[in-house]
């Protein structure tokens, strides 16, 4: 594999990841994301990670190039409107095991409601 593909898959496997990996309110603004970035970047040069760095520093780049506050603020409404979605497909799916009356369907269930619930919960920022 030529090295500038796998650099760039890196960088947006990095990227990707990081975002994910973030809490609601550290990733609110573009500047947040890249000090996060350039502390990363730091943290991986300490460490003697070349090819973190170079990826880093693309992910950087593109954030620079393309980040927007408008679109990240876009971005978290739409995760949070995808999670409500799948909050309210648990609470279905509970329902669905209550009328059936199975008792290790409707502890699954209200496990899986109470795990998106606080998932929804977290990207509302409410802890």
């Amino acid at each position: 594999m030529k090295p500038l593909p796998l650099l760039l898959a890196v960088a947006a496997a990095l990227t990707s990841t990081w975002t994910l990996a973030q809490p609601a309110s550290a990733a609110t603004t573009c500047e947040a994301k890249r000090e996060a970035i350039g502390r990363d970047i730091e943290a991986a040069k300490a460490q003697g990670q070349e090819y973190r760095v170079r990826g880093l520093e693309t992910a950087l780049a593109e954030v620079r190039r393309n980040c927007s506050d408008a679109k990240l603020a876009a971005e978290h409404q739409r995760r949070i409107r995808n999670q409500e979605r799948k909050v309210a497909e648990r609470e279905r799916d509970l329902r669905e095991a209550q009328r059936k009356g199975r008792a290790d369907k409707i502890a699954d269930r209200e496990e899986k409601l109470r795990a998106a619930q606080s998932a929804l919960q977290q990207l509302k920022g409410v802890q």
